[in-house]
């Protein structure tokens, strides 16, 4: 007995050490599962709902009905699904762009092209998506690589299993030809080149920004063998028929594996910007086996490598984490890495897509993106240099392989300003700095909304654009923060010259503030002004057959759709309320020319308590922080509390406004953490944080801890700070304060203090 006892307690101890060790493995959920990606499928959210990796090409999904949804999908259930095509976008508003290569598979030898069905039984996490389709009894399953879609299709038993296969389909479809902001076809074809593959491509043009068309190539492979076909060209069917090409018609198949054998039929379909043959070879290096469930594993590995780099306290919520890390996905679902796949010239470089749009995420979604993961960010800038270098201009906005549309300023020029100041490496700056001053002094010429600075004229001649040109107020104030990010930029690289010259330029948005206008108790307004320097109290009605000729301004008119048409407006998606505080780098100067200090928190007070505040609108997004040049930073924080609990949560609707690429998520993970950023600068500003804790571990190997004393739902105000155990008497650090690694302690209190109340966030530079 005693030769026994020691090798048992021996093992025993043994499994109870391996029991302590794993056991913290276990415990922990991955980020992963708390990913819903229906949040903001309804209302205005337009969030696409089918699976994608971090950036990924390829984002298979349903489309739902008719009438050209952005993202395919519709939340009301009675709308049936058309099919799953390869191609989405996520988030926008506008027309529609893409839906390309749709699959749909159906029961029986019907030789028709609609086999539209009602759905049930709808889930969505993440990398996957599946549906019930009622009519056959179908469950449909996707998930997906970064270039291919992986579909599988479980029929009933002893049924004829069948798939469409239509390049033809696309979003958005409008009879009229070049139909403004509609999609319209180009060209289609379709061959079945074996008896379990079919390939060939779709070609469209327009769409959101008005593209040229663009071509996506496609292979799809089976993991059973064709027993019989139908193709179509057009409306006419031809049996047995195995390609269709090419000649302006559509063109699809309907393909019969037959009623025998496994109820399941699998589907590889990868896609490509460059030829069928490059989808093939996609198929190959993505997914070469069969099985959906380790590429769906494989996908959400990927995605847990991202979600790992912001760690929140383990004690929050379901619903805060939820919140939390829907919004962390939301922001790497665009803009899209097609490095390998410009079919517009050969290059090394990465490649992106899909800035859809610059002036939607610059604000938010760059900034996040670069503490996420800076190596990801240098590759964007590197790739907007390269369409620079070859198209000639920056984008504001990029999708199909062409720029467009321009909403404001050419805002990429405080992308990169951004990634300056915040010291990103592998970035030729002397040439960016070179496209930046491209925008700013060569007059595009033509379609002002693909590229450039449309009224260019008008403000390197007058100092603002004035109402000859559409857009002439958000213009204006936009091209003012971009001139100052042009000077920031020469300034770090010894470009005197051009630094004094544009930061001069930077305060071009005075030109248009009209000091003596008072309306609701402010003073001082960006306002229209004609080409001759006089501001104007009425504008042109844009309907010749109206009975009146003219309009009155003020600052909360809302030109569209009573007046002017969307993109005629003197403020694009805003009203001057709004515009007039969107002066990102001069805060100061506007509190001055709003009557000081106590004025303009009255002023703030009045834009929030009478509802001229919209969240989702992106000019206003730096705006609940605005107290803190006021020295208050507890009202900035109070702010950002209440439009967080009143605008967003977990539910399908939990996103107040069109996502726009992540925009609106990455505005919310920022405010959650505590800090928040002002693009294009390297300073964060900190109020009273909606986590306990959160983490960051960055890619050189540091910590920023982000942590709370006394933290609780009473205890909703900042009494002081810490930085690695030093007060920190300003409310704002710098971006090399979270770069060089360390711990952020907010000590909370349930009333305010005076932290942050002497020491203000920077102002603009001076000459």
């Amino acid at each position: 007995m005693p030769k026994r006892l020691f090798p048992t307690c021996f093992i025993l101890i043994l499994w109870i050490s391996v029991c302590c060790l794993i056991q913290p493995v276990f415990a922990q959920q991955a980020n992963g599962t708390y990913v819903d990606p229906m949040i903001g499928s309804q209302g205005l959210g337009h969030i696409f709902v089918g699976p994608s990796l971090p950036f990924g090409m390829v984002k298979p999904g349903p489309d739902c009905g008719d009438g050209g949804s952005n993202s395919g999908y519709k939340p009301d259930m009675a709308e049936p699904v058309i099919g799953f095509s390869q191609v989405h976008i996520s988030g926008t508003g506008g027309g529609p762009k893409y839906g390309n290569i749709q699959l749909m598979p159906f029961s029986g030898n019907e030789d028709v092209i609609d086999q539209r069905s009602p759905r049930d039984q709808e889930t969505a996490k993440l990398n996957y998506y599946s549906v019930l389709l009622k009519k056959y009894q179908i469950k449909a399953e996707l998930t997906t690589t970064s270039k291919v879609a992986f579909h599988r299709y479980t029929y009933q038993s002893n049924v004829s299993k069948a798939i469409k296969v239509d390049p033809g389909f696309f979003l958005g479809e409008k009879p009229i030809p070049d139909y403004r902001e509609a999609q319209q076809f180009v060209g289609s074809e379709i061959e079945i080149t074996s008896d379990t593959s079919v390939s060939g491509y779709t070609r469209i043009r327009g769409g959101w920004n008005n593209g040229a068309a663009y071509t996506v190539f496609f292979y799809a492979v089976f993991d059973h063998s064709i027993k019989s076909l139908t193709t179509w060209k057009g409306r006419k069917l031809f049996p047995g028929t195995v390609k269709q090409a090419d000649s302006g018609e559509k063109t699809g198949a309907l393909l019969f594996f037959g009623d025998r054998g496994s109820e399941t039929v699998q589907v590889k379909i990868g896609i490509s910007y460059i030829s069928s043959l490059k989808a093939e070879q996609n198929v190959a290096a993505e997914i070469p086996g069969w099985s959906f469930d380790k590429v769906l594993n494989d996908g959400r590995v990927k995605w847990e490598k991202e979600f790992k780099k912001l760690e929140i306290d383990p004690a929050a919520t379901i619903e805060q984490k939820i919140m939390f890390y829907t919004a962390l996905y939301h922001t790497m679902l665009m803009p899209v890495d097609r490095t390998g796949e410009n079919p517009l010239w050969t290059t090394d470089q990465p490649y992106y897509d899909d800035f859809y749009a610059i002036w939607d995420t610059f604000r938010t979604s760059s900034p996040l993106l670069t503490l996420l993961s800076p190596s990801r960010q240098t590759e964007i800038v590197n790739a907007l240099l390269n369409i620079y270098q070859h198209d000639g201009y920056l984008p504001d906005a990029r999708s199909g392989n062409f720029n467009g549309r321009t909403q404001g300023g050419s805002n990429a020029e405080v992308v990169i300003a951004d990634a300056y100041v915040k010291g990103l490496k592998g970035i030729n700056y002397e040439q960016a700095l070179s496209a930046m001053l491209k925008d700013a002094t060569v007059p595009p010429g033509g379609n002002e909304e693909k590229e450039g600075r449309g009224g260019l004229t008008d403000y390197n001649n007058l100092g603002y654009v004035s109402l000859n040109n559409v857009r002439a107020g958000n213009r204006t104030v936009d091209y003012a923060y971009d001139d100052y990010c042009i000077a920031e930029l020469a300034r770090g690289l010894n470009k005197d010259a051009e630094y004094k010259q544009y930061l001069k330029q930077a305060d071009n948005w005075q030109n248009l503030w009209r000091g003596d206008y008072k309306h609701h108790g402010a003073v001082g307004f960006i306002m229209p002004k004609d080409a001759s320097g006089h501001f104007l109290d009425s504008m042109v009605y844009a309907d010749a057959n109206a009975k009146v000729s003219y309009f009155n301004y003020t600052p909360l008119t809302n030109e569209y759709p009573k007046y002017r048409c969307w993109w005629c407006c003197f403020f694009y998606e805003g009203s001057s309320w709004e515009y007039s505080l969107s002066i990102p780098h001069d805060i100061p100067e506007v509190i001055q020319r709003s009557g000081g200090t106590r004025a303009f928190i009255n002023r703030l007070d009045t834009l929030f308590a009478n509802g001229y505040y919209n969240v989702a609108n992106e000019p206003s997004f730096l705006t609940p922080c605005l107290y803190h040049w006021a020295g208050r930073p507890d009202l900035s924080g109070e702010r950002v509390r209440q439009i967080v609990s009143h605008n967003y949560n977990s539910s399908a609707a939990g996103i107040p406004g069109n996502d726009d690429s992540g925009a609106m998520s990455s505005w919310l993970a920022f405010h959650m953490m505590g800090f928040y950023p002002n693009a294009g600068q390297d300073y964060y500003l900190l109020h009273a944080p909606l986590l306990k804790q959160s983490i960051l571990h960055q890619d050189n190997g540091t910590d920023f801890k982000i942590s709370t004393i006394n933290f609780s739902d009473k205890n909703r105000f900042v009494k002081s700070v810490t930085l690695n155990k030093k007060p920190l008497k300003r409310a704002w650090i710098t971006h090399e304060d979270i770069i060089k690694g360390g711990e952020l302690v907010f000590e909370m209190d349930a009333k305010p203090s005076d932290w942050g109340t002497n020491e203000l966030p920077p102002a603009k530079l001076k000459l």
